[in-house]
């Protein structure tokens, strides 16, 4: 199972989704499917836009557990 840890990533940069989308042109829905951890899959593009947005590296954002 992959877990994504943008929620917690959200919560310490005290930022919503909307503004999640703002900053990095992403679709709200797809970040809302991330945060509830309800995605099916995930893009390349959308993983990097990410952690350009919060200057992470991929396995801060995701995890396999």
């Amino acid at each position: 199972m992959i877990k994504c840890h943008l929620a917690r990533l959200m919560g310490e940069h005290k930022m919503k989704v909307v503004d999640v989308a703002r900053e990095t042109g992403l679709n709200r829905n797809t970040i809302t499917l991330l945060y509830k951890e309800t995605a099916q899959r995930i893009d390349f593009e959308t993983i990097e836009k990410l952690c350009d947005l919060f200057q992470c590296r991929v396995e801060d954002l995701l995890e396999k557990v």
